[in-house]
């Protein structure tokens, strides 16, 4: 069987790097005091600059707590320049860990203690020994694309990107240089942000997390048999087909008694089986299914914008961003991958065309590869060959022709066309939630960078919230946890002890003067300290998020930790600070600060958290699709695949019925319709047009306990023409919930329609009784003589009946 596989993700443009800055990425560094790191073969390829990533510190996560994603990327993304992929995965390991040296564990296991690598706790480990071995010893995939390379070897470690097989940690460079990758993994897929998000069905459903994998185990005599004597000339001793794997046999009558290296290992002949009692001493190779890691599908969305040749914020001046909600784990040992995969449109990645024909026209290595350039500047084969025109090294063109003998170089490296960066965060825990915590909703807050001025921090960044800028709804918990390190640079610039990190909050003054613009309508809750100030608010003072005084001590002075000692500037502080999930009580805006870092001028270490009275979810929703769910999951907005062109910052929120209608009369209307209202109201922004014609977004609605029966109907209006009103059709409703289509953001409620029907037969029923009740006293005013022998019978068969009961009782 032959292999081949596109080139689906390969990565282009020389020191495109990409930097993890929350969760805080390493970039192989330990605990290095200098700038430059040590060593950038520790643990993996990044190919990113020397002087990135953070020293390494521990923290933890809650499951299904929020985790936010930043990161800087070097070349543009989404953008007209080049193709692109972010791709963000995990993995637990019992035995991952940072390691205590910036040396690379060793591939040898005599020069581990104990002879075994991997329980050498002094060697940083991500991927194991076992993983790498099957890598360094399995047939590369010879049907990628390697430009005019010369690959030294024909195994896993040998790339475009890796020519000469260097060895990372345990990492196998073919995993790492493609994604989808066909063989099993470890690691376990996040999400994809690509520039082309109609390939997001083929990620999601081909992805490890829900596709199975098939690879080849040889016998173990035969392995270690290859492994001692070569490999026979094909330059890997483990085949990556199945048809080749079958044909992988070990007879222990004819092989397990040779002692000459030079001896042949016969590969199985179909045509003469090995039957009979001797057919119980021959091995054969097994082509293994690897199951799917039986989680969900990953995400996959369009890749955030950002511009060429710069480490910084995207659209709007904010750093791009992705939260996810941490999964049940439970583990004490796991690590954040993201990579960031370019190329550039010189090669279709996604083309039918096999690459090893490609590859077949190359002579000898340094010779042209068959990629025809002459299509793209239109012109015929035989001129571009001439004038240069070929994807090789750094080729000379001759821009025109015979008629000027004006030759240009182009800096084109073709192990780069196309190139893969990537970071890895120093190891986390994730933790089960205490009986308290269950059902709740926890967000992260963090500190990202490291200390030093923008120059010297770079391409890391300066101290941050992350992140900065956080709105969660009332009785949400908040968790506030950081790390850093004492051993940053001595002659980087910033506060207190040389070399150190370290933070704490406080509630930021209120304003002096007054600068705030008119107040949201949307917006109930009050500010709390002001932005511009650099001056905290004394606790006494303070009302930070609700927290009780013990709490807001903890956070100013960090006394959980430290009992006293110099404190001014927090120095006898420890690097690792934890203040536990804590529920935000208080409505309003709350701004702080951090009294050592926020150096005016220099640096700035603010942030700002916004308690609401709803529930909100924010996430951007593009071309693939995706869904929003509030607490609980009732309250849903669900967006099908192609109903969006462009990606939209989906917004939905949830409000009670009562701050619904203190809203809607803020802007002088009221809830619309007939009926008791059925259901709270929910929010969707943007509110404008969202989808046309047949396509619509799905909204699914909680009714109130009490409102099962009756119809439902569902109005929609929006913030500025709060008085109009517009009727939704209803799709489907059941004693829960209620289903509808949208076409547009705004606020939307549930009223049950009076029961008509009902009233209608009530009434009917009352009139019927009303008229029998009229006849009857028009009667007996008419022949009074009636009704006055009605009562004298009816009082003796009072009498009669009374004194029966009597007589028995």
């Amino acid at each position: 069987m032959k292999v081949f596989v596109l080139l689906a993700l390969l990565v282009a443009a020389a020191q495109a790097d990409v930097y993890l800055h929350q969760p805080r990425g390493s970039n192989n560094r330990l605990d290095e005091a200098n700038r430059d790191r040590n060593n950038a073969n520790r643990l993996f390829d990044s190919q990113n600059n020397n002087r990135g990533g953070s020293n390494v510190g521990g923290i933890y996560y809650y499951e299904g707590s929020q985790v936010h994603f930043e990161w800087t990327n070097q070349h543009s993304c989404n953008d007209d320049n080049n193709h692109c992929e972010l791709i963000i995965q995990y993995s637990c390991e019992s035995a991952m860990r940072d390691g205590s040296t910036t040396r690379t564990i060793p591939d040898n296991p005599s020069q581990c203690r104990g002879f075994n690598c991997e329980t050498d706790l002094k060697y940083g480990m991500h991927e194991n020994f076992d993983y790498y071995q099957n890598c360094k010893y399995r047939s590369r995939n010879m049907g990628l694309f390697i430009a005019d390379r010369n690959l030294n070897g024909k195994s896993a470690r040998f790339t475009r990107q890796n020519n000469g097989g260097t060895r990372r940690g345990y990492e196998c460079p073919e995993e790492r240089d493609y994604y989808p990758y066909w063989g099993p993994t470890q690691w376990k897929d996040v999400v994809i942000m690509t520039s082309d998000v109609t390939r997001c069905p083929y990620y999601q459903n081909t992805s490890q997390n829900v596709q199975p994998r098939f690879a080849c185990q040889v016998p173990d005599p035969y392995f270690q048999y290859r492994k001692r004597c070569g490999t026979g000339g094909k330059g890997y001793i483990i085949p990556i087909t199945q048809e080749e794997c079958e044909m992988v046999s070990w007879n222990y009558n004819r092989d397990a008694r040779s002692t000459v290296c030079a001896k042949s290992i016969t590969a199985y002949d179909p045509t003469h089986p090995v039957t009979g009692e001797n057919s119980s001493l021959v091995l054969w190779g097994q082509w293994v299914e690897y199951p799917s890691h039986g989680i969900a599908a990953p995400d996959c969305q369009e890749a955030p914008w950002s511009r060429d040749n710069h480490l910084g914020n995207g659209i709007g001046g904010f750093p791009n961003t992705y939260n996810w909600t941490i999964p049940s784990l439970n583990h004490n040992f796991c690590v954040f991958r993201m990579r960031y995969n370019i190329s550039t449109s010189e090669i279709d990645s996604w083309s039918s065309t096999n690459w090893t024909d490609f590859n077949a026209d190359k002579p000898r290595p340094g010779q042209p590869t068959y990629i025809p350039i002459w299509d793209q500047v239109r012109i015929n084969e035989t001129t571009a060959r001439s004038r240069g025109y070929v994807f090789r090294q750094n080729p000379v063109v001759h821009m025109f022709g015979d008629t000027k003998n004006i030759p240009l170089r182009l800096a084109i490296n073709t192990n780069q066309f196309s190139r893969t960066f990537q970071d890895r965060t120093h190891t986390f825990a994730v933790r089960t939630r205490p009986e308290e915590l269950k059902d709740t909703v926890i967000h992260n807050v963090q500190v990202r960078g490291k200390r030093g001025n923008i120059v010297q921090t770079y391409p890391g960044v300066e101290y941050d919230y992350s992140p900065n800028r956080l709105q969660v709804a009332q009785n949400d918990y908040i968790h506030f946890q950081w790390t850093g390190s004492n051993t940053n640079p001595n002659n980087n610039d910033g506060q207190g002890r040389r070399g150190t990190d370290r933070h704490n909050v406080l509630q930021l003054s209120g304003p002096v003067y007054d600068e705030r613009p008119p107040q949201n309508p949307l917006n109930f809750e009050t500010v709390n300290g002001h932005f511009g100030r650099s001056y905290p608010q004394h606790l006494d003072n303070a009302t930070f998020l609700g927290l009780s005084r013990t709490d807001l001590d903890l956070l100013a002075t960090l006394t959980s930790y430290q009992f006293r000692g110099e404190m001014s500037e927090l120095d006898d502080a420890g690097t690792y600070f934890d203040l536990g999930p804590r529920q935000a009580t208080s409505i309003g805006t709350y701004q702080y600060m951090c009294s050592r870092n926020n150096n005016f001028s220099n640096r700035s270490q603010k942030g700002k958290i916004i308690v609401g009275l709803q529930s909100i979810i924010y996430k951007m929703i593009g071309w693939n699709g995706g869904d929003i769910e509030l607490t609980g999951g009732t309250n849903k907005l669900s967006v099908p695949r192609g109903t969006f062109t462009q990606p939209q910052n989906m917004r939905l929120e949830h409000w009670k019925t009562t701050d619904c209608q203190q809203l809607l009369e803020t802007l002088g209307s009221r809830i619309y319709g007939e009926g008791e209202t059925a259901s709270d109201c929910l929010a969707l922004f943007p509110e404008t047009q969202l989808a046309s014609g047949e396509k619509s977004v799905w909204m699914t609605m909680k009714l109130n306990s009490n409102e099962a029966n009756g119809k439902i109907r569902i109005y929609q209006t929006t913030t500025s023409s709060a008085n109009s009103w517009t009727e939704v059709t209803v799709d489907n409703s059941n004693a829960e919930s209620v289903t509808f289509q949208a076409q547009s953001g705004g606020i939307y409620v549930a009223k049950k329609e009076p029961n008509v029907a009902l009233i209608a037969s009530i009434t009917a029923a009352c009139a019927v009784i009303g008229f029998i009740l009229l006849g009857t006293i028009f009667y007996f005013k008419r022949y009074p003589g009636k009704w006055s022998k009605i009562r004298t019978n009816t009082a003796q068969s009072l009498q009669y009946t009374v004194r029966s009961f009597q007589s028995k009782v």
